[in-house]
This record gives C-alpha cells, structure tokens and sequence, in this order.
C-alpha cells in the first residue's frame, strides 16, 4: 500500500507528463474497444435487416447475390420467376406465408419494391421490429406509392404529392413512367434498415406502369425524349396501340390472372424444422430454376467474406495502442534519469532495490489502468452521442452494451502490457547503486 501511495504522489508530481500519457493511453483503448464495439454492432444491424424468415427464394444464381438485391436493395437480381411459380410454391404443405418482391425500378437511385399487404403482415426486423404506416395509408390501388422515411425526408414529398418512377435501378429522367404517375398514399415509420431507403407499391402497379413494354423495351409512344438533338422521330406507320388497360388493386386482392414478374419471394414455414427440406426442393425443382437461400446463413457467408476489413481495423487498432504503450516506456524511461536523486533518497530511508522497482512498474499500471478506464468511458459517450447519427444517416444499430468477453480481455491485455513496460525502466533503476544519485554531476 505505501508503494501504490508513492506511485500516486509521484504522478501527481508529474501532472503535464502523467495527463498526456494517460490521454495517449485513452485514445488507443477507445479506438481498440471502439473498433470492436462497432464491428459487433453493425454485424447484429445487418443480422437484424432480417428476422423471423426461413427462405429467400429467386431465379437461379448466386445466394449472396439473391440476398443482396431482394433485401439490402444492392445490386441487381439474377433474373425472374413466374407468377405460376411463386403460387405454387406458396400453396406447398409446409409454407406459412409468403411475400413476393418485384424489383427493377427507382426514384432517384431509392428502390421501387413491388408487394402485398403481406410485407406488412409478415416482414420482421431487429427485435421483432415490423413495418408500419406512420401518415397515410397503406397501398390502396395501381397508383398508390408508399414511401420509406428516408426517401420522404430526403426527397421533401408528403402524402398526396403525385412523382413518377423511372425504369432502371439509377438515374432519372430517362425511361420515366410520367405516363404513370404514383400519389404518395403513405409513409412508413423510420426503421434505420434499407426499408426506410426504398419505395412499396402494388404489383398491379408494377404491371400497370410497364403496360405495352416488351422485354424490357418501352412502347413507341414513351421513345421521343430518347431521340437525339438533330435526329429526326421514326415516322408513324399507323395509328398508336391503344394502352393496355390499367387494372386495379384495392386491399387484399386475389392476384390470379395476373402475369406478375418476380424478382423473388420471402417464405415463412409453419415448422422451422422444415426450413433446411424446403430449401433441397426448392433448389432441385426442375420446372424452373430457383436458388432458395437461408437469410441467416448467407448473412453469415457475407459477414466472412468481408472479415478482411475487420482484421485491418483491428490491426490498426492495435498498432495505434502499440504506439500509446511506446509512449509510455517512453516517458518513464526519459523521467528516470531527472529522478535519480528522488530514487536515491528513498534508498537511504530504506527502500530496498526491490520496493524501487516496484515502484515505477506500479506507476506504469496506474497509468495504464486509468488510460483503460478513461478509454472506455469515452467510447460509450461516442457510442451515447453518436448512436443515433449512425441510425439516422448511415441505418447502422450500435447498441450500447456492457464490454463483451473480447472487450474486457482487450482492457485486460493493455493493463498487462503497462506493467510489462514498466519493467524496463524498473530494471534499469535496480542496477543504480546508492551512490549513483547522491554524487554530484558536473
């Protein structure tokens, strides 16, 4: 105790050099457990995008491309399946509910999402987490558009206004549906996942908006604005086709008849235990090519393949704390010399070599015991301060947890490594003898 006393009095002697040692300290502990404490939290943000489903099910291809496009809205899909297809597969024993998604749209770089009411019903999120209309109403007909927050905020529309969505998943201006426009009926309450970043209307409106287009060309009638400056329009051979009739959509309508597109279709089985069966059948089936994926494991496939960047942020991490460390061998070891005489006194008072050294790799532990404590504390301000900005602007969950099993095994590390550094400078002030620090140097 009377050690821990002098290593206490002796920093505070030092108050300049103590301070900064232990902010150095601070900053690398905050970086190190800051790093992992985001790292864990946007692994659990892009695991909860997703709950509570058992199969995403698309066109033959790639798992983390299915998974990437139909609920991250990255990317394009591999291709399409039938309407026919989707049914029958709905109607299996052992499926509980379904969503179809159609994709292939924008507005301004945002998604247009094509589904039923069945997305509301059925679609979960982090913690059990469900889409619901904050203003408005759900999709109500072929011209109601429900959108995202994010997109309502972003692009400053209200219920009521009327845009028009463009073909393709960038741009605007170019194949615009203006001959279709959507009223805003709706605006979703925030979730911070890639709901908020997209646009829902009804699969009628996906067929309605693409009437008279033909693999994936539109009608001649929507071709003017394509031509170019000092091109002359290909003169009109007879009279227009007459625009396919829009159909209509009000509330839970029964879809049969309709040729809808899909890009995919979310499943819920009535026994998860079903879910690995399903998914062989699925992907055996021979009248069309499917690719059925568990969200769960692909998330965790996607999560590996870029584990590459983790390791460079712990890496850097724990080069910056290697830094802070240095600093502090650093500073201890430049102040040895400045206290000879102090370290002499005591040994004429009767501190032995031993209780010398103690005595600095106690100051080391100190400092790096109080760098740890302050490093922590100011990773969870960030993580209180900042927790809501990475939700709001970037649809990152950090949750603000106590230190994991990693966390306290890193702050153990750092205080070990303190007093292993604290030994250099310690064994250096065992060698001195007495008369070291009490002869005069000139």
């Amino acid at each position: 105790m009377l050690t821990l006393r002098l290593a206490l009095r002796s920093l505070a002697n030092r108050r300049l050099t103590t301070i900064l040692t232990i902010v150095s300290i601070a900053l690398s502990v905050a970086l190190l457990v800051g790093v992992e404490t985001v790292r864990r939290g946007v692994r659990e943000s892009f695991a909860g995008t997703i709950r509570g489903t058992d199969l995403i099910v698309g066109a033959r291809g790639s798992g983390q491309q299915l998974l990437m496009s139909s609920i991250f809205g990255l990317g394009s899909a591999a291709g399409t399946l039938t309407w026919e297809t989707y049914e029958r597969w709905a109607a299996h024993p052992a499926v509980e509910w379904t969503i179809p998604i159609s994709l292939g749209d924008s507005y301004y770089g945002y998604r247009v999402v094509g589904t039923t009411e069945a997305f509301l019903e059925h679609y979960r999120f982090r913690n059990d987490g469900r889409p619901t209309v904050a203003q408005g109403t759900w999709v109500s007909s072929d011209r109601d558009v429900v959108l995202g927050s994010e997109v309502a905020e972003r692009r400053q529309l209200h219920v009521g206004d009327e845009i028009a969505l463009t073909h393709g998943l960038r741009g605007t201006g170019i194949l615009d549906h203006e001959e279709h426009p959507f009223r805003v009926g709706g605006i979703l309450a925030p979730t911070f996942t890639p709901i908020d970043r997209s646009l829902y209307v009804a699969l009628e409106g996906i067929e309605a908006m693409h009437a008279g287009w033909e693999n994936g060309v539109p009608p001649a009638s929507a071709l003017p604005s394509l031509v170019m400056p000092g091109a002359e329009s290909p003169p009109a051979t007879g009279p227009p086709p007459a625009p396919t009739p829009a159909p209509q959509v009000t509330g839970d309508t029964d879809h049969a008849g309709h040729d809808h597109q899909l890009t995919a279709f979310l499943l819920g089985t009535k026994n998860r235990f079903e879910s690995l069966r399903l998914q062989r059948e699925i992907n055996t089936d021979t009248a069309e090519p499917l690719t059925a994926i568990l969200p769960a494991v692909s998330l965790t496939e996607l999560w590996h393949s870029i584990g590459f960047a983790e390791d460079g942020a712990r890496l850097i991490s724990a080069a910056v704390l290697l830094v802070g460390l240095l600093g502090m061998l650093v500073s201890l070891y430049s102040t040895l010399q400045e206290r000879r005489r102090e370290m002499a006194i005591l040994r004429s008072l009767g501190a032995g070599p031993g209780r010398i050294a103690a005595l600095l790799v106690f100051e080391s532990g100190v400092l790096s015991v109080l760098g740890v404590v302050l490093g922590v504390g100011l990773t969870y301000l960030v993580l209180l301060v900042g927790g809501g900005i990475a939700e709001r602007h970037f649809g990152l969950f950090i949750p603000v947890t106590p230190p994991g099993t990693l966390e306290w095994a890193y702050m153990g590390g750092v205080v070990v490594a303190g007093l292993v550094v604290g030994l250099v400078p310690a064994w250096r002030a065992y060698r001195h003898a007495l008369q070291d620090g009490l002869a005069i140097r000139l």
